[in-house]
């Protein structure tokens, strides 16, 4: 290792180059903040900092893998950013489903849909979970207009992802309490 100091990725914090209602990515494009890329960067560091909080109520073991995902989740944004990537995000999507399911095989099959709740922890791996699921419908929408984030392929990694944080809240959870639906699906309630 070299005696060399890192340049500072972020120098400033306050540009006001977005007052306009435009932001850079690091493409080095201009584009309205509310475009679908802008949308997709936002939702992924919402995202993120969702699995920061869940990270600060589980154990260290937990909190490591979350931590893991988190740079996943910068990684993909730097993708979005940059217009491109050398991460075989197939690869990461295959390796995340089978922690999902190597997670989920230490559970009961689900019998109904369960509440979002289970205790703190859990609890915020659901919300997780649906921000998560936010960030992958903007992902196919920015898609649809950046067809560079095709290539990409983080679209199924996100997928997986909610899949993940859903096992994870059943695996946290102190109870899970079952959906009881009003009257029969398609019918009238009670």
């Amino acid at each position: 290792m070299s005696g060399r100091k890192p340049a500072n990725r972020i120098d400033r914090v306050t540009t006001r180059t977005g007052d306009g209602g435009e932001t850079s990515l690091a493409d080095g494009q201009r584009y309205p903040k509310h475009d679908p890329r802008i949308d997709l960067v936002g939702a992924l560091d919402e995202a993120n900092s969702a699995l920061g909080v869940l990270a600060t109520g589980v154990d260290a073991a937990i909190a490591a893998e979350l931590r893991q995902l988190q740079s996943r989740l910068f990684d993909l944004g730097a993708g979005v950013a940059a217009g491109g990537t050398a991460i075989d995000w197939p690869a990461q999507t295959a390796a995340l489903e089978q922690s999902t399911a190597a997670m989920n095989a230490q559970l009961p099959p689900l019998t109904e849909f369960i509440l979002p709740g289970g205790g703190s922890a859990a609890a915020h791996a659901h919300l997780a979970r649906t921000i998560v699921r936010r960030a992958e419908r903007d992902w196919w929408r920015a898609a649809a207009t950046a067809p560079a984030l095709d290539a990409i392929a983080g679209g199924p990694w996100l997928n997986r992802l909610s899949d993940y944080l859903f096992v994870l809240a059943r695996t946290l959870a102190d109870g899970e309490t079952l959906w009881q639906p009003l009257g029969s699906l398609g019918g009238a309630g009670e």
